[in-house]
């Protein structure tokens, strides 16, 4: 059976009473560009109660939410995103779920002090889409995308002052060449942060496409032909650094794990190596927390698993998904469920 979902913009196959993405193309809610990567690998491995506590920790335009919500009844979900436009666009795609929906404007990585302020002891389940999403990255002037031309800036959350000018411009040789090499896996980040530098002594470097020029002059002309655009790996390594992203992955998680009821669920899209190997070895030492060295006979250190991993191997966008949201490609989802502690 083919049905349409005109709240999401995209069709869907049921088979087996299994529902499958068979079209989704582009939609604009408020502006909101959004795309929701494996929403019904995500909904299916949450494994969504009537009556539970859920929660959306990257809302965005409000892809994952709606399929969450529909699924409550006497339910709760909380919707969290630092980015005011992401709340914009939302609350209208979620306007017919209201009374079910609380929304928060804050990080995730706060997901202790939420849950506290919201006097909520224990959940069912979150979801988290790690990264940039469609929108930032098509709204030239949040300086997200190495194709459009902006100010520096890469902020999710625009309230916050540092950006990605404070980075490019002040931050040393050395700090640029971490940063570039260890958020981004750039081979030719030393010569990268070296040519930054020198740019700069003339001028600040204001703009997205000043930027993408050194780079350019950066790499050499054979490491251009071939591979991703020379310029994708610095942006998403200080749009890490700008937004914490990955001190901010780590804590949520082990947050999270400890908020789960047994059964929850806690499931993760990531859209680089990085991230997913930082959720996957966090996975694993809540499955696994044990530090006594091997050979001891039997642990005594005395930390208990908090929860085990459901997704041994992660779960990846089907052929259908790909042909109508390229951007998926790379996108990885991995599952954690919470035990009786």
């Amino acid at each position: 059976m083919i049905e349409t979902d005109e709240a999401n913009g995209f069709k869907i196959k049921e088979r087996k009473g299994r529902k499958k993405l068979f079209m989704l193309p582009r939609v604009t809610i408020l502006e909101f560009h959004h795309v929701s990567v494996l929403l019904w690998e995500c909904i299916e491995n949450l494994n969504i109660k009537a009556d539970g506590i859920y929660i959306d920790g990257t809302m965005g335009g409000g892809g994952h939410s709606l399929e969450i919500a529909k699924n409550l009844t006497t339910g709760r979900l909380i919707c969290i995103d630092q980015d005011q436009n992401a709340h914009e666009a939302a609350k209208e795609r979620l306007k017919d779920h209201l009374d079910k929906i609380t929304f928060v404007h804050d990080n995730f990585g706060n997901i202790d002090s939420i849950l506290d302020s919201l006097k909520i002891k224990k959940i069912d389940g979150m979801l988290l889409d790690i990264g940039v999403s469609s929108h930032q990255l098509d709204e030239a002037e949040r300086g997200f995308s190495y194709q459009q031309d902006a100010p520096l800036d890469m902020r999710m959350d625009t309230s916050k002052s540092f950006s990605a000018y404070e980075v490019v411009n002040k931050y040393d040789e050395d700090a640029l060449n971490r940063i570039i090499f260890g958020y981004g896996e750039e081979r030719w980040a030393r010569r990268i942060a070296q040519f930054i530098i020198k740019e700069r002594q003339d001028k600040p470097i204001e703009t997205t496409a000043e930027l993408v020029e050194v780079i350019k002059k950066a790499v050499p002309k054979g490491a251009r032909k071939d591979g991703p655009h020379p310029a994708k790996r610095t942006f998403q390594a200080i749009r890490i650094e700008v937004n914490g992203e990955l001190d901010v992955l780590q804590r949520a998680i082990d947050n999270v794990a400890n908020r789960l009821n047994p059964g929850g669920r806690l499931c993760i899209i990531t859209f680089h190596s990085l991230e997913d190997r930082i959720v996957k070895e966090a996975f694993r030492k809540q499955e696994n927390p044990c530090i006594c060295p091997p050979q001891f006979p039997v642990c005594v250190c005395g930390r208990k698993q908090t929860a085990r991993v459901i997704t041994r191997k992660p779960i990846i966008p089907s052929e259908d998904e790909l042909a109508v949201n390229p951007r998926a490609r790379s996108a990885k989802l991995r599952v954690l469920e919470g035990v009786e502690k």
